[in-house]
């Protein structure tokens, strides 16, 4: 990864997000391989403190427990994301997340 070749650290929970998506795009047996990657990614971005990309995780994640029926545990880790902003729902990621936590309800 070019991260870990510059030091450039920045963008590491989105990196991690973005494996777990293209590992969904695969065979069901990859779903395992890309639920740890969005934990990478959460993990990430918890200890940046990246708000925008915790809830970018979030949603990935959710998204994917949703379709194993884990409905509860998604919007369980959604929801207090999503309530942790005070400003800027007008944007596609807000939007998107407020729109899946109302599937998940």
């Amino acid at each position: 990864m070019v991260a870990n070749d510059t030091g450039e650290c920045r963008w590491d929970a989105e990196l991690h997000r973005l494996k777990g998506e293209l590992l969904l795009a695969r065979p069901a047996e990859h779903h395992a391989e890309a639920e740890t990657y969005f934990h990478q990614a959460l993990d990430v971005a918890r200890r940046q403190e990246a708000k925008s990309l915790e809830l970018r995780a979030a949603m990935s994640l959710a998204r994917l427990w949703q379709q194993q029926g884990q409905r509860a545990e998604a919007r369980e880790l959604l929801a207090p994301i999503y309530g942790w902003f005070t400003e800027g729902f007008d944007t596609a990621d807000l939007q998107e997340a407020k729109a899946l936590l109302e599937v998940l309800a």
